[in-house]
């Protein structure tokens, strides 16, 4: 463990001399979003979100990335182009759109070594697909290793001309879509030898501080007295997670993973990496600049200095740091208190081991910090599992890699019981291709079969605890489940739940040929062409 850390503390110091400092007193003009029909450029530039300059992998040269918006019923078509050329990081790419169903659509899901072989250098990759009856808030980022660390990361909303909710707020653009992240000094692949990896600095809309930093740029959200303004967080973090309040306001959360929820009123919610909410903030407090907070689950975190923090500021307040205090939560989001608002209900018989297909995952670390899910830890494959399965296999003994892929038939209600056990939680669980019901969330004891929220990424607790979802195999092809605490999966945290695949050929027909090529390209590059060595 000494080398390691030894080789983080010096890139560090290299880097040291990087530090910049700007002043404050000003909000950045928010980007132009992009459309369904667009494309993306992955590339390297150096960037200092939180003072500190550093070589990062980003889209269209910003972090975050554009947003990309899109109407309800809407195609995509987003060509990933691939300049990336940084040595130290990674140069291959993959983007997952992040809780789209791609139903019909696996090839185009974005999850390297699972549905598809990573974009090389100087190649693009045309992702065509569709989320018909999808609509909320969604975003996008890296599959590739723990690339996504480095700053490939972005939001993705689909506005929905008919929200039910829509009675409820004045305001929901570009302007109201906040993201949540950690932010790393160090490139991912240095970090991902470590066994603990601790970030530098939290960032709102990719601003922040760091501790010990110069008082750099800080977000700044505007408002105007008397709207109601539907705010979506985006937890776009690699590890942490968020307490996130502001301060002398509530809000009604509305959404959890791009399905409506009936609102609940809250002072602080908990947001779990690749979770997102959508909160309607009424601002009717006096015209002034309050304090956004989004503290990370990290040893001595705070708010010192404009540490994990943004600025609310009503139109017409002065151009200065807000001066609110930060409060104990009195009504803190409770997972069990969510509800979904559209068709409730967990598919199959109620009861704890009703379904049709009743799974128990348990993961566990060693002690030198790998993850394992059944006493299995995840290693990519060097055949893409669609693949596999577009070329015969079928059974789990023809699947690799072995021990990991999981068969389900089709259109069976599964019922999976998740459980931890050792450090490192607690766990935010993602499956593709699907949103499931929590019936049972980590540290609850009771079960709920009638009302329970739908989402697709669920805090599994840490050690000792678990938590029980439900879903129906509807949608034939290999889903990757796994913790979305990027150095946990790229430490074999993850399972493929491979759906039908007897029926996966069809149900993807056709493959574009473009597909095709993307693993001959990528497994003939050198090591110099991969980068991050």
């Amino acid at each position: 463990m000494l080398i390691p850390i030894l080789i983080a503390s010096l890139v560090s110091s290299i880097n040291a001399t990087s530090i910049v400092s700007r002043s404050q007193s000003y909000s950045s003009p928010q980007p132009v979003a992009l459309g369904p029909q667009t494309a993306i450029t992955i590339g390297n530039k150096v960037i200092a979100p939180d003072g500190f300059k550093r070589s990062a992998t980003l889209v269209n040269g910003i972090f975050p990335g554009p947003l990309i918006t899109a109407q309800k019923g809407d195609s995509f078509a987003i060509e990933v182009v691939n300049e990336l050329e940084d040595d130290t990081m990674f140069k291959s790419t993959s983007v997952h759109w992040h809780g789209i169903y791609q139903n019909g659509t696996n090839y185009a899901d974005g999850t390297s070594f699972v549905t598809q072989c990573p974009i090389a250098q100087n190649h693009s990759f045309l992702h065509t697909f569709s989320a018909p009856n999808q609509a909320g808030t969604y975003w996008y980022h890296s599959h590739y290793s723990v690339q996504y660390c480095d700053g490939l990361r972005g939001a993705l909303v689909i506005y929905d001309p008919h929200d039910p909710l829509a009675y409820m707020y004045d305001v929901d653009d570009a302007s109201t879509v906040i993201t949540l992240a950690d932010w790393y000094h160090v490139v991912a692949p240095v970090l991902s030898h470590l066994i603990a990896v601790i970030p530098d600095s939290s960032l709102i809309n990719g601003l922040g501080r760091y501790a010990g930093g110069p008082p750099s740029d800080l977000a700044v959200i505007s408002v105007e007295q008397g709207k109601r303004y539907r705010m979506r967080l985006v937890a776009m973090s690699c590890d942490s997670n968020f307490q996130f309040s502001i301060d002398d306001h509530n809000f009604t959360v509305i959404e959890a993973d791009g399905l409506a929820i009936e609102p609940l009123v809250v002072d602080q919610l908990q947001i779990f990496a690749g979770q997102r909410y959508s909160v309607v903030l009424v601002a009717d407090k006096p015209v002034g600049n309050y304090w956004m907070r989004s503290l990370p689950n990290l040893p001595g975190a705070s708010f010192l200095g404009g540490t994990n923090s943004a600025i609310l500021r009503y139109q017409g307040a002065p151009q200065v740091d807000p001066i609110t205090f930060n409060t104990p939560p009195q009504n803190a989001l409770v997972e069990t208190n969510l509800h979904a608002l559209i068709n409730p209900g967990a598919p199959g018989v109620p009861g704890y081991g009703n379904a049709d297909i009743n799974l128990k995952l348990e993961a566990s670390i060693s002690i030198n910090g790998t993850f394992y899910v059944n006493g299995t830890s995840f290693k990519p494959p060097t055949v893409p599992v669609l693949l596999q399965i577009l070329s015969g296999a079928r059974e789990p003994s023809q699947l690799l890699p072995n021990g990991s892929v999981i068969v389900l038939e089709a259109n069976k209600v599964v019922e999976l019981t998740m459980s931890t056990t050792g450090p490192g939680g607690p766990h935010p669980i993602h499956l593709h291709g699907h949103a499931f019901d929590v019936v049972q969330s980590a540290g609850s004891s009771t079960f709920n079969y009638v009302n329970p929220v739908r989402r697709d990424v669920v805090n599994a607790g840490g050690d000792g605890q678990q938590m029980v979802i439900r879903w129906m195999t509807d949608n034939s092809g290999p889903w990757f489940l796994h913790c979305h605490i990027d150095w946990h999966l790229e430490a074999g945290f993850a399972v493929v739940m491979a759906e039908s695949p007897e029926d996966t050929a069809a149900h993807v027909n056709p493959v574009p040929e473009a597909w095709d090529e993307l693993c001959p390209i990528f497994d003939s590059l050198s090591p110099s062409q991969l980068g991050g060595q």
